[in-house]
């Protein structure tokens, strides 16, 4: 059994209460016993049954629950570090599509890279997002885009599942857009999704959601419908890439098929948004997105006065959002999104958690939950989101075990 202490804040982040609301604790104290969390509270309230825990010390630093990245696509081949040139000069994200750039470019590129080159390269993504505190993943498909290369994907994902500490969530993206083979013929792409993909998906448990990009340049609603009908049928959770450049009614039927996440919504109707809030959909801000496609920021306040929990996340991938960078997102979502560094936070734990399926797992800091946690070398919240740093953590423990420690840092006991 493990005691931390000498924590200046501990945010347990637990699900109950408004956005803001991250459950705060001053010169707290943690207790875990192999993965499990045991009790936490003001260390001046330690039950004396956990007095002769193996005592670690976290420096006076800011404990917080691992942070969880919601909406990544993880793996992929190449970058397109000139179509971000090409959009400075004026060009949009749709018509560097329209002339085969974009989504069906990374195809080519994802296409031609080798299993073991995919593998090293997620892994070293992966290295990084842990040790800035990062301790669960979702990461998608999508640039494969065809039955051999999307099976290919999440069977890489399943191989870093297994050779390194941060927890994955995997999600099939094959409707993220029609690949070139098939533009002529979109009905049958969409019957290989259905009827042969997302049920062999399910079955091999490949994956545990379906996702569909709903957009002009992308699928309609009336196709997103069909395949995440076929995804719950199969036992996939759905997710969507909604509203994010049109306002083409993707929060609605995101509530409609009772999806468990929307994400991006910058042009989500506020019908949609009303919608959303009665069925429990969490709406999942990308704020990397917005700022390198130079969009006007997510209205999340308007999100949160509607009642929508919101989530923050990277969207890593390599045109629209290329950076792991969680902290980094969450400092965006203070500033150009108006929220409070609480909001940010809660956003990337416990609601982050829920949009992926493991709320009450992952995410929280309370007895029950994995110990999964960060130390950050600030005192508390404000100042870990407000001073702009490379780098703030100490060490990231996943599963109760010390998977990061930064150099000259340690949880010293």
């Amino acid at each position: 059994m493990k005691l931390l202490e000498n924590i200046s804040q501990l945010a347990t982040c637990r699900a109950e209460g408004g956005q803001g609301e991250i459950h705060a604790i001053a010169d707290a104290a943690l207790v875990w016993e192999g993965e499990t969390i045991r009790w936490v509270g003001p260390r001046r309230e330690l039950p004396s049954a956990y007095a002769g825990a193996e005592r670690l010390d976290a420096g006076g630093g800011l404990v917080i629950p691992g942070l969880v990245d919601c909406h990544t696509h993880l793996a992929f081949g190449g970058w397109r570090a000139d179509e971000f040139e090409q959009r400075i000069l004026g060009r949009s994200y749709l018509e560097i599509a329209a002339a085969g750039g974009g989504i069906a470019r990374t195809m080519r590129l994802t296409r031609a890279a080798s299993d073991a080159e995919l593998v090293e390269r997620a892994a070293g993504f992966l290295r990084e997002m842990l040790s800035l505190g990062v301790t669960t993943v979702e990461c998608k498909s999508g640039y494969g885009l065809d039955r051999e290369h999307e099976l290919r994907l999440l069977k890489v994902y399943r191989t870093l599942a297994g050779m390194q500490p941060v927890r994955l969530v995997p999600t099939f993206l094959g409707a993220h857009v029609v690949p070139p083979e098939f533009r002529d013929d979109r009905a049958a792409y969409l019957r290989l999704l259905t009827d042969e993909l997302i049920p062999l998906i399910a079955r091999e448990r490949l994956a545990a959601f379906c996702d569909v990009f709903v957009e002009r340049s992308a699928f309609t609603v009336d196709e997103a419908r069909r395949l995440l009908v076929a995804a719950r049928a199969a036992g996939l959770g759905a997710k969507l890439h909604a509203d994010q450049l049109t306002a083409g009614g993707g929060a609605e039927l995101a509530a409609e098929v009772g999806a468990t996440s929307a994400d991006h919504l910058e042009c989500a109707s506020d019908v949609g948004l009303a919608a959303m809030a009665r069925a429990g959909v969490v709406a999942v801000s990308l704020p990397f997105a917005s700022l390198y496609l130079g969009q006007a920021p997510a209205p999340v306040r308007r999100w949160i006065a509607a009642g929508v929990a919101v989530a923050v996340a990277t969207d890593f991938n390599p045109g629209s959002a290329p950076s792991y960078h969680l902290p980094f997102a969450l400092t965006l979502a203070c500033t150009l999104q108006r929220m409070t560094p609480a909001e940010a936070l809660k956003g990337a734990t416990v609601i982050a958690a829920r949009a992926v399926g493991l709320e009450g797992r992952v995410g929280s800091l309370q007895p029950g939950a994995t110990a999964d946690f960060a130390v950050l070398d600030a005192p508390d919240v404000n100042q870990w989101l407000y001073h702009l740093r490379p780098n703030a953590c100490r060490a990231t423990v996943v599963g109760g075990k010390t998977a990061w420690v930064g150099e000259g840092a340690a949880l010293s006991g």
